[in-house]
């Protein structure tokens, strides 16, 4: 694991406990076509970028909380690059090279380097995402980087009648959502913004929780809002 505590001293962050998540190879190409994936434009929507930093905020942490840690800002807290290489190093059960302890910008870019080293070393493409756009804590490329984690380490072993991972749970997505009014999940950008298909796949497992005849499609960032308290609850 990433010598989280002797940066501990530099960065004045907490001390690391082991941890490990699911790691592995797998086929890549077909869901790293990035920019067909997860559109940044949608990022120019405050309130979908108040919920993408929610929701990937959360994801982040359930895996740093298993290393003794967590983030409050996801544009600032991964700029050095520390706790994007423990994060890495959890979710992949895999350990990365020693990070750099220093302060300058150097460090950090050499650190944010070695993370998405690790990324790329795992057959994905980084599309437009570089070191420095994460140092300077550029919003869109660092939401954008966590969203192709996520595909990579938390979605790649879904399989659904022998499709592939992203294809499988779109489909997923699909069945659960298809009796729902004013739901046609086609994708994972557009089709979630009005924020109806989150409330439709928990009101289906977990009707009790959501008034879905209430949602109104002209109204997504109460849905959004709606959906997310839910899930945190």
């Amino acid at each position: 694991m990433v010598d989280y505590h002797a940066a501990n001293q530099a960065y004045q962050y907490g001390p690391s406990s082991g941890g490990n998540g699911a790691g592995g190879g797998g086929r890549m190409g077909d869901y790293m076509a990035q920019e067909d994936d997860w559109d940044r434009d949608l990022l120019l929507d405050p309130a979908w970028e108040k919920q993408q930093r929610k929701t990937f905020t959360a994801w982040c942490n359930s895996h740093l909380r298993k290393a003794g840690t967590q983030i409050e800002n996801i544009d600032e807290d991964f700029r050095d690059g520390l706790k994007l290489m423990l994060l890495l190093e959890v979710i992949s059960g895999e350990r990365l090279p020693k990070p750099e302890r220093g302060k300058m910008r150097v460090h950090k870019i050499n650190n944010v380097n070695k993370a998405l080293d690790f990324i790329a070393s795992k057959g994905v493409k980084l599309v437009s995402i570089g070191a420095e756009e994460i140092v300077d804590g550029n919003a869109k490329m660092t939401l954008g980087m966590i969203w192709t984690i996520i595909l990579r380490f938390a979605i790649q072993d879904i399989s659904v009648e022998e499709t592939s991972a992203k294809e499988g749970l779109l489909l997923w997505c699909q069945r659960k959502t298809a009796p729902y009014k004013n739901v046609n999940v086609q994708n994972f950008h557009i089709s979630w913004k009005d924020g109806l298909a989150f409330n439709a796949l928990i009101h289906r497992h977990r009707p009790e929780l959501i008034e879905y005849d209430k949602l109104r499609k002209d109204d997504p960032v109460t849905n959004l809002n709606n959906a997310f308290e839910v899930a945190e609850k």
